[in-house]
Formats: structure tokens, sequence, C-alpha cells
């Protein structure tokens, strides 16, 4: 694993209790989680909230095995680890649920009500896409045991792939930068108050809000399902965090994230 030249920011620049309140910046490496995963493994003691931020990743990673590119000082990308211990596993998406709320109270509160939540785990701007979520679990017996919740998030990249032509940022959007450990101690604390409300039960409240905030709900579009394509309407998300969608011909379908693929005009 490369690293290059890491640092511990001043616990009180955040005002959550405890995510973000041990925080590791690393100039480069090459996945944010899969080094907290080695710190994990080593047996590092760390506690509940950790963060590790790097400045530049060389390979992170999304979901499907995708490479999250990121442009080196320009965005967020970062990990915490979490312990969800109080979660069986069948309810495992209502963590997704939790932290993409917390990312998105902040935006929303940046750029306003279009700054929606892409189902599994992505976030959105109209029809642009902001950053994305990727969680990977450790589980004992019927319960999570461990969570690693990594986070890119584009800021203050003006330039994409060519071939990358829904992605944007908030500097895009607002046209001027946007402070990056700002930004950090926001999303670290709203995301410490939605898992708090996940720890508290509170999962109705998180449906709700979460519904809300899907990206293209109750909207007629097209969805490629089995290599072909069809007019739906997303009616919402299952428990265990399928698609729930209702085709023009009046079928209803729970799809997962394998065997629905959005298509943007």
């Amino acid at each position: 694993m490369f690293i290059n030249l890491n640092y511990t920011l001043q616990n009180n620049i955040f005002l959550a209790l405890f995510v973000g309140q041990s925080l590791v910046k690393l100039h480069e490496v090459d996945s944010t989680n899969d080094y907290l995963k080695n710190l994990l493994s080593n047996s590092k003691p760390l506690i509940e909230g950790t963060v590790i931020m790097a400045e530049y990743q060389t390979a992170g990673r999304g979901q499907k095995g995708n490479v999250w590119k990121s442009e080196k000082g320009a965005n967020l990308t970062f990990s915490i680890l979490l312990r969800p211990s109080f979660l069986n596993v069948n309810q495992q998406f209502q963590l997704n649920k939790a932290v993409s709320l917390g990312i998105s109270d902040v935006l929303i509160e940046i750029l306003g009500k279009e700054a929606k939540i892409k189902w599994p785990n992505d976030v959105y701007f109209n029809n642009q896409k902001l950053g994305g979520i990727l969680i990977e679990n450790t589980i004992k017996g019927n319960f999570l045991k461990e969570s690693i919740v990594g986070i890119g998030l584009n800021v203050n990249q003006k330039e994409f792939d060519v071939n990358d032509d829904r992605a944007t940022s908030l500097s895009k959007i607002l046209h001027q930068d946007y402070d990056l450990d700002k930004l950090l101690s926001q999303i670290c604390g709203a995301i410490e108050s939605r898992y708090l409300q996940l720890k508290a039960n509170k999962n109705q409240l998180l449906d709700k809000d979460y519904l809300r905030r899907l990206f293209r709900l109750d909207e007629s579009h097209q969805f490629e399902i089995a290599h072909q394509n069809f007019e739906g309407v997303i009616k919402g998300v299952t428990p265990s965090g399928r698609l729930s969608m209702q085709l023009s011909n009046g079928e209803q379908m729970d799809l997962d994230l394998k065997e629905v693929k959005f298509i943007f005009d």
C-alpha cells in the first residue's frame, strides 16, 4: 500500500461528538477504504468515528468495481469507521440510508432541493453526479460488526474526463471554490446525526426522508432491465435495498443493482 506523508489534524475543528474526532489526513494513498481496513487487520486500536481522508487516491473504488477518479487536492475522498452492532444483517441498507441522508442534508443546505440521492449510493444535482458512497461491512453472527464508509465528493474540480459527461462538482455549480475542511466537518456532523437516529431506531423518519429525496421518484423514465429498455416509474426502495419500480405495462418489479441501469437522455 502506497502512502505519502500522513498527519493528524486537530480534533477540535469538528463539532460532531465522535465522527471525525480522530482524523488522519493523507497526501496520497491507493484507497482510504483499503487503508482503514489495513489498520483494522493489524489490530490497531481505532475508535468509532475515525476518519481517513486523502488529498489523492490512486485507486479509489466505486460500486461494481468501478474506479473513482478524482483530481489531486480538489475533492473530498475519505472513509469513516462505524460499528453499527445494533443492526441486523437484514437491516444493513438502513446504514446506507443514514449515510446518504447525512450527505444530502449538507448538499441541500448548500445547493437546494435539486440535490438528490440516486439509488443505491450516489448523490446527484439535477441529472449530474456529485459523488458516491461505498460501504463495506464485516459481520458477526446475524449482526454488523464494523462498517467502513467510503465517500467521494466532487468539490473544486473544474474539468472531468470526456467520457464522464455526467460528473459535476460544487465549484461548477456554485462558480466558486468551497473549503474542503469545512465541508468535511459539515458532512461528518450530519452523518453522525443521522447515524444516531438510526441507532435510536428512528427508521420511519429515515425512510420518509430518504424517499422524499430519492432521485426520479414517481417520474416516468427509461431504464435498462435485462438488456432491454423499459419505461418505468420508481416507487421506492424495499427494506433489503432493492429498487421498487412499476413498468408502463403495469408490472411491479423489485430490482437489485445488477438488474437495472438508469438511462439518461
